[in-house]
């Protein structure tokens, strides 16, 4: 029986925000065998939004650790990402007078594609990465990195050994904690008296107002707003003083937060948020309104696409392998049948299929051979990236297509 009441608050939810239908594992690809086997099982998705605290979240039907202790995500896949990272990590130890008697913590440090900057530019760092494989990969880096789920234990432990965090960032994972309040309360745990923390997380406002359905997936068991993430650092000691609001991921929030005592001062900037979302009633429960139909009518139009590419004789294949388009092939109901093929430049994808539509995952190379009339972006928020990497299809007349919030041809 799952659990019916607000992961953050507890009040229990009686309001859906969409329903998605059975999908599996939006980051669980799978081989050829599992396919045979029937082994690529499917999960309820459905989001519900707290009338209390405005926590956008789905239910829970699979154990956190059957997700990520093993995960097939590496964030320098994407170069726009490890740029994002670099520009960042400068721009902290600009802004907060970074050295060699600093350190820096990241949570969710995936391959250390973040922290790798601040070790170049000579500034102490550490990685908590629930995933072994990846903090491998980071280790190699020469990124120190502590394999462990984080939230207030694991921050008690690392705190006992001297770990003490001048910065801290937490860079889209706040979405992916099933207990969001024990896991800032790490962050009051390990940050210094005047240290900072940093979270990046794809406003909830974006997802609306753009129709980023396919950004829900099991992996995600929140969806975030401002006044819900405030709500949550209250809880724990902490404030927010400023925000950035960024293009990544389909528009994102970068938040900054100190301990409430802390010396840091409130900014317009932050202000003008809480404005924002109270004028886009994120605040009641009518900002959350209506959002399943406008669902419908997208799907309705990318399977009115595929209908006419394929009367009109046309091949439709995708490119990259990523999460957001494993929810919305599959919450579209698109298969192998429909899409050829997807292109990936994740060595670690390549060889398997997509969960649930069973597209084979091939290497970038191999468009060639293909040539696709049709190339559909799936991580819609790397488009310009894909378009320049992928530019050859041109030579043959392929087009490029996205599909949210609505199907453009380019």
């Amino acid at each position: 029986m799952l659990d019916r009441h607000c992961r953050f608050c507890g009040t229990r939810l009686e309001h859906d925000f969409v329903d998605l239908g059975a999908t599996p594992l939006a980051n669980s690809y799978v081989t050829r065998e599992q396919i045979a086997q029937d082994l690529d099982k499917a999960y309820p998705l459905r989001a519900r939004v707290c009338s209390s605290c405005y926590l956008v979240q789905v239910d829970a039907p699979v154990a956190p650790e059957s997700i990520f202790s093993d995960y097939a995500y590496f964030s320098s896949y994407s170069q726009s990402w490890v740029e994002h990272a670099r520009t960042y990590a400068a721009a902290m130890i600009a802004r907060f007078g970074l050295g060699a008697n600093s350190l820096v913590v990241e949570v969710a440090s995936n391959d250390g594609y973040l922290l790798q900057h601040f070790v170049a530019a000579g500034v102490p760092a550490l990685g908590v990465e629930p995933a072994a494989n990846v903090a491998e990969t980071a280790r190699a880096k020469g990124v120190p990195t502590e394999v462990a789920f984080f939230g207030a234990e694991t921050a008690r432990k690392l705190f006992a050994r001297g770990i003490a965090a001048d910065l801290t960032a937490a860079n889209n994972v706040l979405a992916h904690v099933p207990d969001i309040g024990d896991f800032i309360r790490g962050f009051s745990v390990i940050l210094k008296p005047q240290g900072v923390s940093t979270f990046e997380f794809p406003h909830v406002l974006n997802l609306i107002r753009e129709l980023q359905f396919d950004t829900i997936y099991h992996e995600h068991f929140s969806y975030l707003s401002l006044v819900a993430v405030e709500a949550v650092l209250k809880k724990s000691g902490l404030r927010a003083f400023d925000v950035e609001e960024l293009p990544t991921h389909g528009g994102s929030l970068r938040l900054f937060v100190c301990h409430a005592a802390a010396g840091h001062a409130e900014t317009d900037r932050l202000r003008a948020i809480r404005v924002k979302e109270h004028e886009f009633r994120l605040d009641s429960l009518a900002g959350y309104e209506g959002f399943a139909e406008k669902v419908a009518a997208v799907k309705q139009g990318f399977l009115d696409f595929l209908v006419r590419a394929k009367a009109e004789g046309r091949t439709v294949a995708a490119y990259g392998a990523a999460a957001k388009g494993n929810t919305f092939l599959n919450v579209c109901g698109v298969t192998a049948r429909d899409i050829a093929c997807v292109f990936d430049r994740s060595s670690a994808k390549q060889g398997l299929y997509l969960p649930g539509s069973h597209i084979p995952i091939l290497p970038p190379d191999a468009i060639g051979e293909r040539k696709p009339d049709y190339l559909v972006i799936l991580p819609w928020n790397l488009r310009d990236e894909i378009m320049r990497e992928m530019a050859e299809i041109r030579s043959w007349g392929g087009r490029f297509v996205t599909a949210v919030p609505a199907v453009q041809v380019f």
